[in-house]
């Protein structure tokens, strides 16, 4: 077993185990503590020895040990561990996968879109405060308060470690793909920095959306998601030259895509769409593999793109499928009547100056023949940006329409 292997491995366990642990002793942060010390003992002792029959099983029972000697270190707490430890023994490790029940704890509803995306990362996706912090951007001491402050408000709120039940279930869970997107779409397309993405968080959202699929395989928005990620996930290589510039879809060389995530993903999104409801993840879904099918960009169903793109906004309102609309709407109907539907756009607050709105503009000015416009919006969405990739892409676009 080589390296990543391990790491793999380790990734993969280190949820359930600190699911497992929660579920018996309650203390999220000393159980994550104890995982933690168990995952490095482990990294140190498995090379060597091979790894145990039951890994799973060994990382509980080394967690559940490293956890009962801080109790016993605090001598304030010495009654309560004594009972702790009598009632199960550290070897008992359930069969049962804790996984979805430890996304729903990190998606709490009284956590911050933010906190939940951290805090989801280092219990859930094994990632450390430090990975965490470059991925956002922030000092690593910042990321670790915000993870703590999430940590001590879910043990305010009381939260039991279980599967919330009806509609608070669907609620939750809602919450949890939301915060799933959130980490592909930084990990896709990098809010800030050099980079225009992070492929390694891209490709966490992917794993982590694959344990939940695992566990609610029946669930349509779950399988639209995967597929959505799988589908977006597949153009990656071929998104930046050598160079590190930013490809549009309709120059992107198609014969590098990732055909394996293409058909999985076709295979996903065709079957979320035969369930008797729809929701957004499976709409987009649908989108992103209208856009696969297409051998050439000039090949795509841009009516069924538009018309996909009608109901998600009639189900799921958001000013970015309208401006997504506003594009498709300007293959098919031409780029005049795409701006007069980006123009229903200006009064809304949450795009005002937004770098997507103003190059999407830019890009229909553009091909409706007003250059000098064009360039003036190209420079804007290049200023309103935090992506250098995409700085250098808009300033590259403007520089080739400049008056």
């Amino acid at each position: 077993m080589t390296g990543a292997d391990f790491e793999g491995l380790l990734r993969e366990l280190a949820p359930q185990v600190l699911g497992t642990l929660v579920r018996r002793y309650g203390q999220f942060e000393g159980c994550e503590d104890a995982v933690q010390e168990a995952l490095l003992a482990a990294s140190v002792q498995w090379p060597g020895e091979g790894v145990p029959d039951n890994p799973r099983g060994w990382l509980a029972t080394v967690a559940s040990r490293r956890l009962i000697d801080q109790l016993r270190s605090d001598h304030a707490r010495r009654e309560r561990e004594s009972a702790t430890a009598a009632e199960v023994a550290p070897e008992e490790v359930p069969g049962t996968d804790d996984t979805l029940v430890l996304l729903f704890l990190c998606c709490h509803p009284t956590l911050t879109a933010a906190s939940q995306t951290a805090l989801t990362l280092r219990a859930v996706g094994g990632l450390t405060t430090a990975e965490i912090a470059r991925a956002f951007l922030v000092p690593e001491g910042t990321m670790a308060a915000r993870i703590s402050r999430a940590k001590q408000r879910i043990k305010a709120a009381g939260s039991s470690f279980r599967l919330p039940d009806g509609t608070e279930r669907e609620e939750r869970l809602r919450v949890v793909l939301q915060v799933l997107y959130l980490i592909f779409n930084e990990g896709y397309t990098a809010s800030s920095g050099w980079e225009l993405d992070r492929a390694d968080l891209a490709r966490e959202a992917i794993r982590l959306t694959r344990m939940v699929h695992a566990q609610l395989p029946e669930d349509g928005e779950v399988a639209g998601l995967l597929a959505l990620m799988l589908l977006t996930h597949a153009r990656w290589a071929a998104r930046t030259t050598a160079a590190g510039d930013l490809v549009p879809l309709d120059e992107q060389d198609r014969a590098t895509w990732d055909r394996a995530l293409i058909d999985e993903g076709i295979r996903l999104a065709r079957a979320s769409l035969a369930r008797p409801v729809l929701g957004p993840y499976q709409l987009q879904a649908a989108i992103a593999a209208t856009h696969a099918d297409a051998a050439t960009a000039e090949e795509t169903n841009w009516p069924q793109v538009h018309a996909l793109y009608l109901v998600l906004e009639r189900i799921a309102p958001n000013p970015m499928v309208t401006l997504n609309r506003a594009v498709a709407l300007a293959e098919t109907a031409g780029p005049a009547a795409g701006l007069a539907l980006l123009s229903t756009l200006d009064g809304d607050e949450r795009m005002a100056g937004h770098h997507r709105l103003l190059s999407v503009r830019a890009h229909l000015l553009e091909k409706s023949g007003d250059t000098a416009r064009a360039y003036q919006h190209y420079l804007r969405a290049a200023k309103a940006t935090a992506s250098i990739a995409e700085q250098r892409y808009l300033q590259a676009r403007a520089a080739r329409v400049r008056p």
